[in-house]
């Protein structure tokens, strides 16, 4: 009896953690089904109710409506990816028939909080995660509990995720980093009171200290899903923090995250071939994190691939078309694979290819689903890339410029280019390349490798750039916007302000 009433529960605790809302500040998931004491004694009699939360954790990040709506772009960390990868200026709203972010791309969103599209539902999802996360914590003993074999992976996991939510949460919220701005109210327990807003400085030293301990206790932790986080997931997000925070020390930090990493984890470089492979699979050696989309995942039109991919039946096929910014694509050389990856005129003239006149320069060689048949996949089964390996060795690339380590910089941005050319003689340029030129390139090549995987943004920020929207965005064409742009940033919601008393 008490087995199938703790098997009952997991399913309870899964569903509560992961799905369940109220109207409260943020919206965390409620109690009332199991409380934090519930889920920590069934812990010890039976462990899978702790992994089944965490699991339900994890689902989140790629489930419809996590962001707390029922809007078509609201479905976990990839839905938020493309809000990002918006802000950039690197991808193109270039046709608009569903009206799908008709307010975000020109920039209404993030200057009004009483959007729910975006301001809402990201900061609904990425608190969501926090919550679901301190509750597994609190259940393990809390934030100083005392760490034993059998709690050690999940206790590492769910401090990892906590910082994961908190990065982008800084990355969306906060124009740059400033260390004694008060932007983000930080919960590190399931109290429920609400909270002023902590200094950002005070974040990021919570990020810092939840990675570096969710690194050690996932030390040779061997995960049986890609979706899982694992000591090198958690050193990225580590080196990611690191990197923003743009200073020469914190940038040697980032440098040698990537460069543990790198050496770790034992990933091969993106291939030439995969880089026009569709990266729609777990099973690509090079993908660090992702997820593994089945059937019984349940997504169709209301998913990452439905508003990007032309040969899924949603958005990109139907009407609402993304592309690559004009002036980004005229800068990848014409010998250079990657170019490969976008619709140019001649794909459109070609019949086999069945593109229409508004799908130029869409990454329709980049992202599909491997049938190819326009409009043809409906259930989707095509998976979720959250991270790469390439990310680590261009981030080395990048902070090693920095600090001044240039031969180091280019002889990692050099194994990437070596990838994506046939001849070393069209990167060779490479070796030229001093002080900002240097930092420049990579800054560029890095927003090429990693057009709309959800990194733009923060290399935009890393690099204090400005955003130069090209001449095929419907809004905003030929506008310089620079990074730390009230417009680049998105706004606390309407109702967090309503309902906790702290914020103004």
């Amino acid at each position: 009896m008490k087995t199938q009433y703790i098997k009952s529960l997991l399913v309870v605790a899964v569903a509560t953690f992961t799905f369940s809302c109220g109207e409260d500040f943020l919206e965390e998931t409620p109690t009332q089904y199991v409380s934090i004491s519930d889920v920590g004694e069934t812990g010890e009699i039976y462990p899978g109710i702790l992994a089944g939360t965490l699991s339900g954790l994890f689902n989140s990040m790629y489930t419809t409506g996590t962001g707390g709506t029922t809007d078509h772009a609201d479905f976990g960390q990839k839905g938020n990816d493309i809000y990002s990868d918006f802000l950039s200026g690197d991808l193109a709203l270039t046709a608009n028939g569903y009206n799908r972010y008709s307010s975000f791309a020109p920039l209404l969103v993030t200057v009004d909080n009483t959007y729910t599209r975006a301001n809402y539902s990201a900061w609904r999802y990425y608190y969501r995660i926090i919550g679901s996360a301190n509750k597994i914590i609190d259940a393990l003993g809390g934030n100083d509990a005392t760490i034993t074999d059998s709690n050690k992976t999940t206790m590492g996991q769910a401090k990892a995720m906590r910082a994961y939510a908190y990065f982008y949460l800084t990355q969306l919220y906060i124009p740059e980093y400033t260390p004694t701005s008060k932007v983000l109210p930080l919960y590190i327990n399931t109290d429920g009171d609400a909270l002023e807003q902590s200094e950002t400085q005070v974040v990021y030293a919570q990020m810092i200290d939840d990675l570096e301990q969710a690194a050690t206790l996932l030390e040779g932790y061997s995960r049986a899903e890609l979706f899982e986080v694992n000591e090198d997931v958690a050193n990225t997000l580590l080196a990611y923090v690191y990197g923003s925070m743009d200073t020469n020390a914190t940038d040697i930090l980032a440098r040698d995250l990537a460069e543990k990493v790198i050496a770790n984890s034992g990933l091969p470089i993106t291939t030439k071939a995969e880089t026009i492979g569709g990266f729609n699979s777990v099973e690509t050696p090079s993908w660090l994190w992702g997820a593994d989309i089945t059937t019984d995942t349940g997504l169709d039109l209301i998913s990452w691939w439905g508003q990007m991919d032309i040969y899924t039946y949603s958005y990109q096929w139907a009407g609402d078309k993304k592309a690559i910014d004009q002036g980004l694509y005229d800068q990848i050389k014409d010998t250079d694979q990657r170019k490969i990856q976008f619709a140019t005129q001649a794909d459109i003239d070609d019949e086999v290819n069945q593109l229409q006149d508004s799908d130029i320069l869409i990454p329709f060689k980049k992202f599909y689903n491997a049938a190819r048949v326009r409009g043809g996949q409906r259930v989707i089964e095509d998976d979720y890339i959250y991270m790469r390996i390439d990310e680590l060795y261009m981030l080395s690339a990048e902070m090693n410029a920095k600090i001044g380590a240039e031969e180091d910089a280019k002889t990692r941005l050099k194994q990437i280019l070596a990838e994506r050319f046939d001849s070393a003689a069209d990167y060779a340029y490479v070796d030229t390349l001093t002080g900002q030129a240097l930092i420049d390139e990579i800054y560029l090549q890095t927003r090429i490798e990693f057009f709309a995987e959800g990194k733009s943004l923060l290399a935009l920020k890393r690099n204090k750039a400005n955003v130069v929207r090209g001449t095929n965005h419907l809004y905003l064409a030929g506008e310089v916007i620079p990074y730390n742009d009230d417009r680049l940033t998105l706004e606390i919601p309407l109702l967090e302000v309503q309902n906790n008393p702290f914020i103004n």
